[in-house]
């Protein structure tokens, strides 16, 4: 009996487990498109807007295959998805007002927090399809961590305390998202 109750303790565990997974990670990758709207939005004529569309693109990707788990595992959404909207958005706004090197300060940093939140998550995952997915994922949003680097993100003005900020909402948002 005993062995029966661990057993349904731990697949009862597993299964939170993956409807978190698979809920925060539907709501950060919208909250990244939110982000890349907002830089297109001032930026549509700067020289790195090919680039931004580029990152979007792959965010819409990835939103829509977790959208699709979040239908397929039956996984409740964040009730939080409208107010992600509204910070990612503005977010993308501001920090592009501020300069194409903040915005891909911004884009640094929201995507490390997602590269080291994938990471953590894959060696907790039992499913190995999702496990390479998420893999794919996290390589990609690395790659856009790089790309931003490489538009100058570390030589925009305040790049540390910008940075740090983003870096400490986005966990939050993360942690938010697997609660409510």
């Amino acid at each position: 009996m005993k062995k029966r109750r661990d057993l349904n303790r731990l697949r009862y565990s597993n299964s939170k487990f993956l409807h978190q997974a698979i809920r925060v990670n539907h709501a950060g990758e919208y909250g990244a498109i939110c982000v890349y709207s907002g830089q297109k939005f001032v930026l549509k004529k700067s020289s790195i807007i090919n680039k931004i569309i580029e990152m979007e693109e792959q965010e819409k990707k990835h939103f829509h295959y977790f959208n699709g788990k979040i239908k397929e595992q039956k996984v409740r959404p964040t009730v939080l998805l409208p107010v992600w909207y509204v910070l990612g958005l503005s977010l993308g706004i501001i920090t592009a007002m501020m300069g194409k090197k903040a915005a891909m300060a911004c884009t640094a940093a929201v995507e490390e927090v997602i590269g080291e939140h994938y990471r953590e998550q894959i060696s907790y995952l039992e499913d190995e399809e999702l496990k390479e997915t998420i893999s794919r994922f996290r390589d990609e949003e690395l790659e856009h961590r790089n790309i931003a680097i490489e538009q100058n993100a570390e030589s925009a003005l305040g790049y540390n305390v910008l940075s740090s900020f983003i870096k400490t909402s986005c966990k939050a948002a993360i942690y938010l998202s697997k609660l409510i």
